[in-house]
Formats: structure tokens, C-alpha cells, sequence
């Protein structure tokens, strides 16, 4: 227990007293996030934060952790790094889809091979248990990095990628804590601790964001900690079984990872890249509604928060019905603010100071805005 307190002291102090320097030297250098048409923010900021997350997070774990009784976490520290050298070139350089996602396949092998962590069984949803061994890694590959990418793309609006980290974080760090698994709970923690210091720094308005540096270490932490968390649950000598918990993982995760999988298929069903920006999550669904960056923020963590609670008290239905009723639900509301998200107005305008040549019946279609009733009206 003292190990899980000082990581939790050190990766919040670290990461606490870095961040004011790194936003310092950031607007020394100029080295900000720059407002465009698809930017939610209109002032240029700083958008190395996750430097000081990574310090404060590497440096608890280095302290905290008995290495020798946990010989994997050499490769998770490497793995980090991997990901924090691709998110902070991103970051500065801004690098290509291809190349970030190389990268990601690196940090996951170093993870899956060398580290262990591996899906080996689906505990019965849909009915399947044991998988076979190529099929268990394609999934681990294709879970690690759509978990990766999940934090990465759901950092979109002030604190709530960091939020729903540090939430993630704490489930998983209480129950390994629970389980006598004290280096997997300080990886929780260390994660959680720096967290909460960035996010004094980050929640509207934000002084600094996390930048890819940040958010791909959140989402590589959390896909270790989300499949050691699955199959530690279901272990025949586990001190708190739980049944159903691939259901239960997956809930913890739902808004970045059902977001995700949602804006990729509307992406590639465009005949676009998986990875081009646009303006469909979930946050970007709820600030068209009006509401703060704070109030999303909140609000989504809440809505997480109750529906890990209720499939903790459906546990016993099954892995498959709690999955599909979380799935229904999420994308219910998903329809529900797509039908009910404002629209633009349009009204037919016809012109009036034709240049020669034009038909003086041309007419064309304008959004009806405060300044297009101004411009008509002069």
C-alpha cells in the first residue's frame, strides 16, 4: 500500500510542477496548437502536456515498482516510450497516419510478445471461450490499437480525455489493489496521479492540452491494464471473482471505444481514411447542442460511471447481453442527437448587382445567419 501512495504522490507532484515550465518554455518557443476550421478552441495554446503526464508517470513507476517480481513491465516502460517519442514528434512536426500507426504496431508487439499481455479467451461471449493462437493475437493487435487511438481521438474538447483516463485508471488500480497485484496498481495509480495534476491545467479553460503524446500513453496504459484486468477477474484463484468481466472492461472503456469504432465506420464507409479528421464524436454532437466543454466533460464521465456500476450489478447475466445492451443504448443516443442536433437555415436569395452576361433571375441557396440577414438587408 505505501508503494501505490508514494506513486501516487510522486506521478501528481512530478507532473504538477512540470507543467507550468512546459507551458513557459512552449510559449518561448512558439509551440502551440494552432485554431482552424475544424479546432473547437479560437486561441492558440500549448499542446505539450503530455510531457509532463509521461514524467510524472515514468518516474512513479521507476520508484514505485519491484521490477524484480515483475520482469514485463521492463517492455510496458519500453513500449512507452516508443509511444511517447511518436506522440511528441506528432506533436512538434505533425507526422503521417501510416507512420503513427507503425509506431503503434511497435509499442504493441513489445507489449504482446514481450510483455504478455494477450487475449486468450472471450469467457463466453457469444458463446466463445478458447481462441486459437493467431486469432488471440490478431485481437490483442487490433484491441491494443483501437484503444490507443480511442484516447487519442476522443481528446477533443478541455478534460475530457484526461478525465475519462484518470477514471479508467482508478477502477482498474482499486481492483488490482483488491487482487494483491500491487505493480498493476501502481500502473493505475502512477497513470491517475499525473493525470490529476494535468487536468488542474486542462479543464476549461484549458492552459495547456495533452497533445498525441499524452493521449496515445493513456490509451497504451489502459489496453494493459484492461486486458490484465479481464483476465485476472476471471482467474480460478482470484480473491474477488467477476463474473462477466470482458463486459465489465469493455463498459469501463465504452464512450472512447464505441465513439471510435462509430466515427472509423462512417469514415470508411465515406471511401475515407480511418484516420482524417472530421467533426463527427460525440462531443463535437453535444457542443452543437450549446453545452460547455465543462458540462460534456462532466456529464460523460457520470453517464460512464453509472453504466460501469450497472453492468457490475448485471454481472451475472452474461458477457453478450450486457455488451449489446450498452452498445443499443449508447447508439440510441447517438441517433437521438444526430435527429435532434440544430440546422441550418436556408433561405433563396436572389441577386441584384449582376455583372454582364448573367441571367438577372439567378437565385442561389445561403445559410440564414445573423450576418447573411444583415448583408440582405444592405
Amino acid at each position: 500500500m505505501f508503494d501505490v501512495l508514494l506513486s501516487i504522490a510522486i506521478s501528481f507532484t512530478i507532473t504538477f510542477l512540470a507543467i507550468p515550465v512546459i507551458i513557459t518554455v512552449a510559449e518561448r518557443k512558439k509551440l502551440f496548437d494552432i485554431p482552424d476550421e475544424r479546432k473547437i478552441h479560437i486561441d492558440p495554446i500549448p499542446s505539450l502536456g503530455g510531457l509532463g503526464i509521461f514524467a510524472g508517470f515514468i518516474l512513479a513507476c521507476l520508484i514505485s515498482i519491484q521490477f524484480q517480481g515483475a520482469l514485463e513491465f521492463q517492455y510496458f516502460l519500453a513500449a512507452a516510450f516508443v509511444i511517447f517519442f511518436l506522440g511528441l514528434k506528432d506533436d512538434i512536426l505533425v507526422i503521417s497516419p501510416i507512420k503513427k500507426f507503425i509506431g503503434q504496431v511497435l509499442a504493441a508487439f513489445l507489449i504482446i510478445y514481450k510483455g504478455g499481455v494477450q487475449i486468450k479467451s472471450m469467457h463466453g461471449f457469444m458463446g466463445i471461450h478458447e481462441l486459437p493462437e493467431s486469432f488471440s493475437l490478431l485481437l490483442t493487435y487490433f484491441t491494443v490499437i483501437v484503444i490507443i487511438n480511442s484516447f487519442n481521438l476522443i481528446d477533443g474538447i478541455d478534460g475530457l480525455a484526461g478525465s475519462l483516463g484518470l477514471m479508467s485508471s482508478m477502477v482498474f488500480g482499486f481492483y488490482f489493489l483488491q487482487i494483491n497485484m500491487p505493480a498493476y496498481a501502481i500502473l493505475s495509480f502512477s497513470l491517475a496521479g499525473s493525470l490529476a495534476a494535468f487536468l488542474i491545467f486542462n479543464f476549461q479553460p484549458a492552459k495547456i492540452f495533452m497533445g498525441d503524446t499524452g493521449s496515445l500513453l493513456i490509451g497504451l496504459v489502459t489496453s494493459i491494464l484492461v486486458v490484465k484486468f479481464i483476465d485476472a477477474a476471471t482467474a480460478p484463484d482470484v480473491a474477488y471473482p467477476i463474473a462477466a468481466s470482458p463486459a465489465l472492461g469493455f463498459t469501463i472503456l465504452m464512450i472512447p471505444l464505441l465513439d471510435t469504432l462509430r466515427v472509423f465506420a462512417i469514415r470508411i464507409f465515406h471511401r475515407r481514411s480511418p484516420f482524417s479528421p472530421d467533426r463527427n464524436h460525440i462531443h463535437h454532437l453535444l457542443l452543437d447542442k450549446g453545452l460547455s466543454h465543462r458540462t460534456i466533460t462532466l456529464g460523460l464521465v457520470a453517464i460512464n460511471l453509472f453504466f460501469i456500476v450497472t453492468a457490475y450489478a448485471c454481472r451475472n447475466i452474461g458477457c453478450t447481453w450486457i455488451v449489446l445492451a450498452i452498445m443499443c443504448i449508447f447508439f440510441c443516443g447517438i441517433a437521438a442527437l444526430y435527429y435532434t442536433r440544430p440546422q441550418p437555415r436556408l433561405f433563396v436569395a436572389r441577386s441584384v448587382d449582376l455583372p454582364e452576361g448573367k441571367d438577372k433571375g439567378s437565385t442561389k441557396i445561403v445559410p440564414l445567419t445573423k450576418d447573411t440577414i444583415l448583408e440582405h438587408k444592405n
